[in-house]
């Protein structure tokens, strides 16, 4: 699928009809998000795959916002392999997830693969939960699977201000 059709045509979908998905598609999503640019290359995301029963509940203790998917991926980094930016005051590690992310998120539209990009859940109840290691940040959640039979894009989705409401020349 080309690029701006990927972009312009993805949505988040809110309702799943349950089906996990395929290892080979999972495994090209996943690879999209391992080639994904991180500051000074540290590559501090780690994503762990849920779709376990037991992994899928112990997400939805933590969301509401499943929303029936199969398979939900958990985009985490590593908080003490992070590059720290000039002032000090910033790092590295949830704007790479943050891009690691929507690269997983495009290549999942791109093979046929709904997604929903969750940041309404419990962090550090969820990182108890699944085990993750003390220094790991949460950063988001991403439902995948594909949409429930008639379910198509909210409303919203379409609407979109224009360039000159969101971008000045300087």
């Amino acid at each position: 699928m080309e690029f701006f059709e990927t972009v312009k045509n993805r949505y988040s979908c809110k309702k799943f009809n349950g089906k996990s998905v395929e290892k080979d598609k999972l495994e090209m999503i996943l690879e999209a998000g391992r080639l994904a640019p991180t500051a000074k290359n540290l590559q501090e995301q780690h994503i762990y795959v849920a779709q376990s029963e037991e992994a899928l509940s112990k997400i939805d203790a933590s969301t509401p916002c499943r929303y029936n998917a199969g398979t939900v991926l958990v985009v985490a980094y590593d908080r003490d392999n992070v590059y720290t930016y000039p002032g000090g005051k910033q790092s590295s590690g949830a704007e790479d997830a943050a891009i690691v992310a929507t690269h997983i998120m495009l290549a999942a539209h791109s093979v046929g693969v709904d997604s929903c990009w969750l940041n309404c859940f419990y962090a550090d109840k969820l990182k108890a939960d699944l085990g993750l290691k003390e220094n790991e940040e949460i950063l988001m959640l991403l439902d995948l699977g594909y949409a429930a039979e008639g379910f198509s894009p909210l409303e919203n989705h379409f609407k979109r201000k224009p360039l000159s409401e969101t971008v000045s020349y300087i």
